[in-house]
């Protein structure tokens, strides 16, 4: 899903901020994300230590006094076993936080691809349409006036209520009446799957040199195709660098930050390894895909796990330059499992280490440009009071 216009999309950066603390709210659950899919098979397992934990249940259930829910004291069971591992990164979620998480790591709904508000004449309007979205490949455009959805007048009903009428629409084709420049237009809209955006892109232009921007606010299941078509729109408007910014962005699915690595490094170059418990596995770049032009990456301490290793693999592996505060240190890396009543726990199954071997745990990885952000940016955040951002445009042009 490339574009074929070389029209720059941005949200608003209040729309940017939002965004970006609900991730950072969401991913928080699991402080610094890292996780790999768990694909082991399940192995029975006859133990001493087993047939007593069995045996035990079993004595509890029949002869308690009191009626017992059998499904929270094998929950009870697992959290104790999560908690005697005392590792922070191994805990056990309920059912509300599982879905939460599983969610938020989808990166995608059903729906056109739209956000819509109301104007200043209390109209509703979009907002923006989302990249590659249906919406955006039909033709709907930023300020268009919604007067119909599906035939019904929404003329006088809320924001809320109107995306309703889309959510809950059994039809796979939403019917859009608009009003552009005082012409009415008719657009049908598919109702598929759509990216949740969690990639925010700019163009800054400075002594003559284009340079990219993208923020990246979680490593959702989708985030490898958001951040594909982002860049290949910067590259058709003919970016000279790229600026990746990983702050606040606690991490998220290992194999999307090793996608978007190897879009820039050269064949066999090292991405990260892992070591377990038995051995060392390390992860090269296996594609013929890879880029030239500079690369600075931005991150904070709140830059954590997969932002961790696409910046080391960045910096390590392709000689990106990093710029801002000292990132989080979460050098761990987790398997999940979900039981069948809901719930979820997630456990350390290794250690990752930079191209160079080393393990940031607890360590973090430290920029090479070190700016610490201004109480401006805190008090009104564009992007000219982002002091972090404009030292990596002022570097990166040099």
């Amino acid at each position: 899903m490339i574009k074929n216009d070389n029209k720059i999309t941005t949200f608003k950066l209040w729309e940017v901020i939002t965004i970006t603390l609900v991730s950072s709210l969401i991913m928080s659950l699991s402080t610094g994300y890292v996780v790999f899919r768990n694909r082991d098979t399940n192995n029975s397992v006859n133990s001493k230590e087993l047939n007593e934990l069995i045996a035990s249940y079993n004595n509890i259930v029949n002869n308690y006094y009191n009626d017992i829910n059998e499904t929270a004291l094998v929950d009870a069971a697992l959290s104790g076993m999560l908690k005697y591992l005392e590792d922070p990164y191994t805990t056990y979620l309920n059912e509300t936080n599982t879905n939460i998480l599983t969610d938020s790591l989808k990166g995608t709904y059903e729906g056109i691809g739209i956000a819509v508000s109301t104007n200043e004449n209390n109209e509703l309007i979009i907002k923006y349409t989302i990249d590659a979205s249906p919406a955006q490949k039909v033709g709907l455009k930023e300020n268009d006036i919604i007067i119909k959805i599906n035939d019904t007048d929404v003329t006088n009903i809320s924001a809320s209520e109107s995306i309703n009428i889309i959510k809950e629409s059994t039809s796979n084709i939403i019917k859009l009446e608009i009003k552009r420049n005082n012409e009415i237009k008719i657009f049908n809209v598919e109702k598929t799957s759509v990216f949740i955006p969690q990639i925010n892109k700019e163009i800054f232009n400075r002594n003559n040199q284009k340079t990219g921007y993208i923020q990246i606010t979680t490593f959702s299941d989708t985030i490898y195709d958001q951040f594909k078509i982002a860049l290949t729109s910067l590259e058709e408007s003919k970016i000279d660098n790229l600026i990746i910014d990983l702050r606040g962005n606690s991490g998220g699915y290992l194999a999307q930050a090793t996608k978007i690595a190897e879009m820039f490094l050269k064949k066999g170059k090292i991405i990260y390894s892992l070591e377990n418990k038995s051995d060392l596995e390390v992860t090269k770049d296996t594609t013929d895909e890879n880029r030239n032009y500079k690369v600075f990456v931005l991150i904070d301490n709140a830059s954590a796990s997969a932002s961790e290793v696409l910046a080391a693999a960045l910096k390590y592996s392709y000689n990106a330059t990093l710029v801002g505060t000292k990132s989080y240190g979460k050098g761990k890396v987790q398997k999940t499992s979900k039981l069948t009543d809901g719930t979820m726990y997630k456990y350390t199954a290794a250690k990752w280490l930079t191209p160079n071997g080393n393990c940031i745990d607890e360590i973090g990885l430290t920029p090479d440009i070190n700016v610490e952000l201004n109480q401006n940016y805190a008090e009104n955040p564009t992007y000219e009071n982002d002091n972090q951002l404009q030292n990596a445009l002022s570097e990166i042009i040099k």
